[in-house]
């Protein structure tokens, strides 16, 4: 079975450049599975490394979507599993790297998304409208509390989707994802890492972060993308940064503010996405990305999982 290697874990734990690490001294490429890296032109927002950062090791999976097109995980894995085999069949190592976690998934695990359903989306969408997202989050808590852990309670489109899937099945959201030791119907032999720095060092990982964004020209960027339709983009319009610059456009908050509530969101992501690698028993955790890891990192992935 073909080795891929991934690297996953919360936001601002140093993923990217471990990936391009592993790729340099493992003769890779790396596969993104960072859902809103997928983006033309959300660079700065996502922290999406330059070409210099990226150090000459192939990239895919970035620059995919225009900013106006929904997030499909389905239509991800399609793309995902055919970049994967195509640097296999160079004889090259995949490096997949993300904090998406379902997006990880979609590519390391047997996946298969249900359809959707025109009626039960609409009814849905009409009671977002009119009653919010902490509602139909409330439900969601109690139909599939995995799920529920894993979205957060702003996110209304990733709460409708949820529903949705409990209302056509029957079954709970995450119920379509296998156990995590089964090995049926797996394309890859798959070996995990995860970085899980410190709270209170991921938390000024994570200010340093939006700080270098907003003084970087995330707000040019984001008004750049605002001209190209980003407003009108369900999924790139709520990403992180992204959704609050929109605020400060608008008038509704400060400058200051923005970064603050960025920030904050961010902290909050980067916990949903800690607990739901954390319920994976294959991940091997490390406490920093520091260099002086890699050539353990090296030793892991060259071993039979």
């Amino acid at each position: 079975m073909s080795r891929l290697v991934a690297v996953v874990g919360s936001t601002a734990t140093g993923k990217s450049d471990l990936a391009v690490a592993l790729a340099l001294a493992l003769g890779g490429e790396v596969v993104n599975a960072d859902s809103m890296q997928l983006y033309r032109g959300m660079d700065i927002g996502t922290a999406k490394l330059t070409d210099a950062q990226r150090r000459g090791v192939p990239h895919h999976l970035l620059d995919v979507w225009d900013v106006t097109t929904t997030a499909n995980v389905a239509e991800y894995q399609r793309l995902a599993r055919g970049a994967v085999d195509d640097v296999l069949a160079r004889g090259a190592t995949p490096i997949l790297v993300g904090g998406s976690g379902l997006y990880v998934r979609a590519v390391i695990d047997p996946l298969t998304f249900p359809g959707t359903d025109a009626a039960v989306r609409a009814a849905l969408e009409t009671e977002l409208a009119a009653d919010g997202p902490q509602a139909l989050h409330d439900r969601l808590r109690a139909a599939d509390p995995v799920a529920a852990l894993a979205i957060g309670p702003a996110n209304g489109r990733k709460i409708v989707r949820a529903l949705e899937v409990v209302a056509i099945t029957g079954r709970p959201f995450t119920a379509a994802l296998p156990d995590y030791g089964s090995t049926a119907g797996r394309a890859y032999d798959v070996v995990q890492f995860a970085i899980d720095p410190p709270r209170e060092e991921l938390a000024r990982r994570i200010h340093d972060r939006v700080e270098r964004m907003f003084d970087g020209g995330l707000v040019t960027e984001v008004r750049s993308l605002d001209r190209l339709g980003l407003r009108t983009g369900v999924t790139a319009s709520r990403a992180l940064g992204y959704a609050q610059v929109l605020r400060l456009l608008d008038g509704e908050i400060t400058e200051k503010q923005a970064r603050a509530l960025t920030a904050q969101r961010t902290r909050r992501f980067a916990a949903r996405q800690r607990g739901w690698f954390y319920r994976d028993p294959r991940i091997r955790w490390l406490p920093a990305a520091e260099p002086e890891l890699v050539l353990e990192l090296i030793g892991w992935a060259g071993d039979p999982a």
